[in-house]
């Protein structure tokens, strides 16, 4: 298989507040109002463990060979990665939820479709609102 000699295209994740979540949606708004656009894919996740759970090592595994290997389906994906087809679906039926992987209908079967080639986590070491619940300066 040889490199398309194309830009890659970027999944970016962002790991923020809900608050910030929509901040950032008013913005992309109002760019999109300006035709001051580029085209972006974005997944919002609330905190560490939502996105532990997103890019764990078997879901990376998932994600890796479904983009090299383009399986026909989550059964024939299982089959790739050595796993019990209950706990593939189920992964992938997660992911797909969340927007990092697409399932295309091919008969009775679903094939999974990751269509970037590039992660990027955005994340703010910055404290976060003490009123939220999340972080604060004070906690060690």
């Amino acid at each position: 298989m040889t490199e398309p000699d194309t830009e890659p295209t970027t999944l970016t994740i962002r790991v923020e507040s809900a608050e910030s979540f929509f901040e950032d949606a008013l913005d992309d708004l109002e760019r999109l109002e300006s035709d001051d656009v580029e085209e972006s894919h974005v997944l919002s996740l609330p905190d560490e463990d939502a996105l532990d759970r997103v890019l764990n090592p078997k879901n990376l595994e998932l994600l890796r060979t479904t983009l090299n290997r383009e399986p026909a389906s989550v059964r024939e994906l299982a089959r790739f990665v050595e796993r019990d087809v209950k706990n593939v679906s189920t992964a992938v039926n997660e992911l797909a939820e969340l927007g990092v992987v697409e399932l295309e209908a091919e008969g009775r079967a679903k094939r999974p479709v990751v269509w970037y080639d590039e992660i990027e986590v955005r994340y703010s070491l910055r404290d976060r609102d003490p009123d939220s619940g999340d972080r604060t300066a004070g906690v060690s």
